[in-house]
């Protein structure tokens, strides 16, 4: 059994490792520990900002080349055994970024099986946060992601990257336009998180928001 989230107040501030890539769901690590997961478009800032989150430089890695990103990558928090019931309390996945029309269709194809078998089958995946460039808003390959994390019926909720890169009335009307695309979507979670990773705002509410989904 593993502890609860709420209980581990400093969660975020102990050392996370990185513990595996799965480039199918066959590599997958045995359920355990509730996981959240990371998705967005290639390029949208979803390695700077996991960094930034778990406060360490380089842990997930980050390239100016979009699509680099080709496994699940798992993260978790540093000092458990993974023996027995020395689970970790949660385990972070970065999935790979969708949306790259430069890569191989074949690459691509296996990415998009690899997301998709994975959000349908994993029983301990608590939710799905879709990172959004806040320069762009939702596009038209997010919104083929949301239709289906509702179908599939997966909590998610939207995490605006990048929001010191637009001026802060602009932030406010991007915050309304999105929050009524997501108005008739069942699965999403009501509440949008705006972020920077350059100017670390809107971390701690992400934060907040993970372990009160891990919590249950």
């Amino acid at each position: 059994m593993t502890q609860p989230i709420d209980q581990d107040a400093a969660l975020f501030a102990r050392p996370w490792i990185f513990i595996r890539g799965v480039p199918s769901m066959k590599f997958l690590p045995p359920e355990g520990p509730p996981e959240v997961a990371f998705a967005g478009r290639s390029n949208v800032g979803k390695s700077s900002l996991i960094n930034a989150l778990l406060t360490q430089k380089g842990l997930a890695r980050t390239s100016n080349t979009p699509g680099r990103t080709q496994e699940l990558n798992y993260f978790v928090p540093d000092g458990y055994s993974g023996q027995g019931e020395d689970l970790p309390p949660m385990a972070l996945v970065d999935m790979p970024g969708y949306g790259y029309a430069q890569a191989p269709k074949q690459q691509v194809d296996q990415w998009t099986k690899l997301v998709f078998d994975y959000l349908r089958g994993r029983a301990t995946l608590k939710r799905v946060y879709v990172l959004i460039d806040a320069r762009h808003g939702i596009k038209k390959n997010d919104e083929d992601v949301l239709n289906l994390l509702d179908k599939a019926a997966v909590s998610y909720q939207i995490v605006l990257t990048k929001t010191d890169k637009i001026k802060p009335p602009a932030i406010e009307k991007l915050l309304a336009a999105t929050a009524e695309k997501l108005r008739k979507r069942p699965a999403a979670f009501p509440g949008i998180i705006a972020t920077s990773s350059e100017k670390n705002a809107g971390l701690d509410l992400l934060r907040q928001a993970i372990q009160e989904t891990v919590a249950g």
